[in-house]
């Protein structure tokens, strides 16, 4: 089979290699699909703190099962799956109490450990998700960004009947509007810069979307909201402008979840939070419990995801993908690679 390769930042290589076998507790899974996400892109600029190379990227997938380990059950040949990333010790603290995407020694595949960009790859069943049969496969591979989405929103508790602000409206963004939406937000605005963005937001059925940089944020909030403003505030940029925003505009005693990461040293002014009394939490990526609630989100077509999709690559065309976010950055939400052609 072919397997993908980043060697060095901006250089991908295919190398041809046995089809992995699979142990008693493994599934074999033909990829069909892969997403490529912005910390893809972190590695292909040589920009990512924790992926040395050469690694073998893909984290975000759908493929079908092909063979299954002797003491698996619950899976069979030709059965649409995602499989989550996470590789865990299963014995620190976080891990002993069911959180263990915050396992001291995580890995995540793709980054630390060898990723599932090639023609099929052997992982541990625990690890593998079922789709529904009518879920299509570019859907299936971006229920991993989706779940990223759900864990997010549910830091903040229950949000029905609430009102929402998210700022930043990248696929990560949109998709944070779409499920608190999805999970009974009684409305949601959405802000960016690029009108491009806030239009595929608006497409997504968000309620309010926001320009910031000719409208104020806070201004905005009142609008829309009225004068109780958000309940809660996502942060999906991951900016001082945006968490001061977020601080500067908040209600006194409501909630900021900082879901984006931060790419250099935040400066936030630590004394308006404090005298505002607001609560600063955070979110990291996602449990077995987020999957399936992406999953049910999408089925109840609560969640759209092919909007979002901005163009297919080749298996073979990885590096093209790339280069053509790098071309397009303010118009590309999710590009999906072809793995089987």
């Amino acid at each position: 089979m072919l397997q993908q390769v980043m060697t060095a930042p901006g250089v991908i290589e295919f190398r041809e290699i046995p089809v992995p076998e699979i142990r008693e507790n493994d599934v074999l899974v033909k990829i069909i699909k892969i997403g490529v996400c912005g910390s893809d892109i972190h590695v292909y600029h040589g920009e990512h703190p924790f992926t040395s190379y050469p690694v073998t990227q893909g984290h975000e997938v759908s493929g079908e099962v092909v063979e299954v380990g002797s003491n698996v059950t619950g899976f069979t040949q030709g059965q649409k799956v995602t499989i989550q990333p996470q590789v865990v010790c299963g014995e620190c603290y976080p891990c002993r109490h069911g959180k263990y995407n915050l396992c001291e020694e995580l890995k995540v595949m793709g980054f630390q450990t060898t990723g599932m960009a090639s023609h099929y790859f052997a992982v541990d069943a625990a690890k593998v998700t079922p789709l529904p049969e009518e879920m299509s496969f570019d859907e299936g591979a971006m229920i991993e960004p989706l779940a990223v989405a759900v864990h997010a929103v549910k830091r903040a508790g229950d949000v029905n009947g609430a009102k929402i602000a998210v700022l930043g409206a990248g696929p990560i963004g949109i998709l944070v509007a779409q499920t608190a939406k999805g999970l009974g937000a009684e409305s949601v605005m959405i802000t960016d810069v690029s009108d491009l963005r806030l239009a595929k937001a608006r497409e997504c059925g968000v309620d309010f979307c926001v320009n910031t940089r000719d409208k104020d944020f806070g201004e905005e909030m009142i609008r829309n909201f009225g004068p109780d403003k958000a309940d809660v505030i996502y942060d999906c940029a991951g900016n001082n402008i945006t968490m001061g925003q977020a601080i500067k505009y908040a209600r006194k005693g409501s909630t900021i979840i900082l879901v984006a990461v931060f790419a250099d040293m935040g400066k936030i002014d630590l004394a308006v939070l404090n005298d505002h009394e607001l609560d600063l939490n955070t979110s990291m990526m996602y449990r077995n419990e987020d999957y399936l609630d992406a999953i049910r989100l999408v089925n109840e077509k609560k969640v759209m995801l092919a909007p979002l999709i901005s163009q297919h690559f080749a298996f073979k065309d990885y590096l093209k993908a790339y280069q053509y976010i790098d071309e397009n950055r303010e118009s590309t939400m999710k590009v999906i690679i072809n793995v089987q052609e």
